[in-house]
This record gives C-alpha cells, sequence and structure tokens, in this order.
C-alpha cells in the first residue's frame, strides 16, 4: 500500500506542476470526523472559465480541485490521502460577495485503510462533496464542505468516512 500511495504522489506531483500553472486559487481546510479525528487539508483549485444557465438569479460554473489531507489519529498513526474531483458550483449573483453552493465526485487514495474506528477497505476510494459558501471581490473564498470518501463496495470492508470542513481559498 506504501507503494501505492508513493506512486500516487509522484502523479500528483507530477500533474500539479502543470495544474498550478493554470490554477487560480490556493486552498486552506480545517475539519473534524464524527470520531473527532482533526483534517488539515492543502489544495489547488483551477476555474472552468466556463459557465452555464446564466441569469440574474446566478450561474452554473466549475472548477477542478487537487488536495493533500492529512487525517491525525488519537492514538494511532494519522494517515495522508490525495484527491482529484471536478465539481460544480451555482454561484448566485452579486456584487461584491456572492453566495454559492458545491457539489462534486472525485477519486482519492489514502496512505491507510484505518482511520480511527472505520475501516475504509483499500487505499482508493470516492469523494463526495457537499459546500456551500461565498465569493468575494478578488477572488478569496469561504465556506463549509461536507466531503464523504467510501470505496463504493469494491472492498469488502467499506465503512466510509465524513470530514466537515471549514475552508478559505486565496487567489493565486
Amino acid at each position: 500500500m506504501k507503494r501505492l500511495f508513493c506512486l500516487a504522489a509522484i502523479a500528483a506531483a507530477v500533474v500539479g506542476h502543470s495544474f498550478s500553472a493554470q490554477a487560480a486559487g490556493l486552498e486552506f481546510g480545517l475539519g473534524a470526523t464524527s470520531d473527532s479525528t482533526l483534517t488539515y487539508r492543502l489544495g489547488l483549485t483551477s476555474n472552468w472559465d466556463k459557465s452555464w444557465m446564466q441569469s440574474d438569479v446566478g450561474r452554473l460554473t466549475g472548477y477542478w480541485s487537487g488536495a493533500y489531507t492529512y487525517w491525525e489519529g488519537d492514538d494511532r498513526a494519522g494517515a495522508s490521502s490525495l484527491s482529484f474531483s471536478p465539481v460544480f458550483v451555482y454561484e448566485f449573483a452579486g456584487e461584491s460577495v456572492k453566495p454559492y453552493i458545491e457539489a462534486g465526485v472525485g477519486v482519492a487514495v489514502f496512505s491507510r485503510t484505518r482511520l480511527e474506528d472505520n475501516n475504509i477497505g483499500q487505499a482508493f476510494q470516492f469523494e463526495d462533496r457537499l459546500g456551500f459558501g461565498l465569493r468575494f471581490t478578488g477572488g478569496h473564498e469561504v465556506g463549509i464542505r461536507a466531503t464523504h470518501y467510501s470505496n463504493a463496495g469494491i472492498s469488502s470492508n467499506n465503512d466510509g468516512v465524513e470530514s466537515y470542513s471549514l475552508h478559505y481559498t486565496m487567489p493565486l
């Protein structure tokens, strides 16, 4: 499993190098699971520069998200995960502040298959997210997000795990 995680880290670094050249933001997140495991997230976002259903109410748009998350353990060693996800965003109209809601489904790879009392079964997981927040003039963003990780039954063990977090994104 360590070998798989190392390969994923190398792939993420290579993709991240080209990804960062177009990155729209640097994301910082702090969260917790239902087992009180703290999560620390560092990510890059890249806007799609496309919008649909534009009206006086708002517009549908999106971004790519690549991130590293550290999962702090209570009595066990912590875990790490790398994730990549397309995220759809409905951004409401506004002058200096634009509220938004977001949803996305992506993939993640974990360094461990046990997080506290959860046996996630395998390193490969799907990442589902749902969140809302505020975008400010100049590209700064704050929000709240619920993220669920599960292997969708690919492995016989599939406890899954959720992280509820606050995040801040600054423009690059």
